[in-house]
């Protein structure tokens, strides 16, 4: 047990070495200024400390970026020699997509349709265009009462979960031992303590696995740790948030 939480601690903090297996989109569309012209050919762009994600809008200004790491980023766009001045902040989702909706392209000034939405914390979320999951942010763990326990808030993030008397977590009923764990994309048995600030996301799976998680018959709990660029991007995106960059 001793060499198991020896080689969890390392995979923990290591996540700018071991990089992230759940990787997301970003989609949208643009079109030109005050019109409903698409602005075919326009180039999106994350720059990503010395990686580059990117893609072109097609006759209809529709745009995917795909294989992105899970996390906030900053999206660029450049059309007909311009670059949008106003920057678009993006939060990709593990297993998922962030729909950006239209985009109407000023050199100035970024406006996106107006949309209403409403949620339950309580709630199970979906992810775009994927399964039903539960998610918990970094943000959403520091707040947690049981931020100091593992086992603890695994736990309290679904009911299919439950803990056994001899402290080991299972799903819906499962024998133990057929729950799955993935730390930074590395998969394991077990889960040992961590830092909730280390922690920069969590999901769980409880039912419908993707085909790569299919070697269980119980639940799949996924966490990845933060790294130094997950770090530099939050604090990015809140200056841009703040209206200082």
């Amino acid at each position: 047990m001793k060499k198991i939480t020896t080689i969890l601690t390392i995979f923990l903090f290591s996540g700018a070495t071991f990089g992230q297996d759940n990787l997301g989109e970003v989609i949208g569309e643009v079109v030109e200024k005050g019109t409903t012209i698409p602005a075919y050919g326009a180039h999106i762009f994350i720059n990503d400390n010395g990686a580059k994600y990117n893609a072109l809008a097609d006759a209809d200004g529709r745009f995917r970026i795909s294989a992105i790491p899970a996390g906030t980023y900053v999206v660029n766009i450049r059309y007909k020699g311009d670059t949008l001045e106003q920057r678009i902040i993006a939060e990709v989702p593990m297993d998922g997509f962030e729909n950006l909706g239209v985009i109407h392209f000023y050199s100035d000034v970024l406006e996106i349709d107006v949309m209403d939405a409403t949620y339950d914390r309580n709630a199970i979320r979906l992810i775009k265009g994927n399964l039903p999951v539960v998610t918990l942010t970094s943000e959403e763990i520091v707040r947690s009462p049981a931020k100091t326990n593992i086992k603890d808030l695994i736990n309290s993030m679904s009911s299919d979960v439950r803990m056994t008397g001899d402290g080991e977590l299972v799903f819906r009923g499962a024998r133990k031992g057929d729950m799955l764990y993935l730390v930074d994309g590395v998969k394991t048995s077990t889960i040992s303590n961590a830092p909730s600030s280390a922690i920069g996301r969590m999901m769980i799976y409880s039912g419908g696995l993707p085909a790569k998680y299919g070697d269980t018959m119980g639940g799949v709990v996924i966490m990845e740790t933060k790294s130094y660029f997950d770090l530099y991007r939050g604090w990015e995106a809140s200056q841009i948030r703040a209206g200082k960059m």
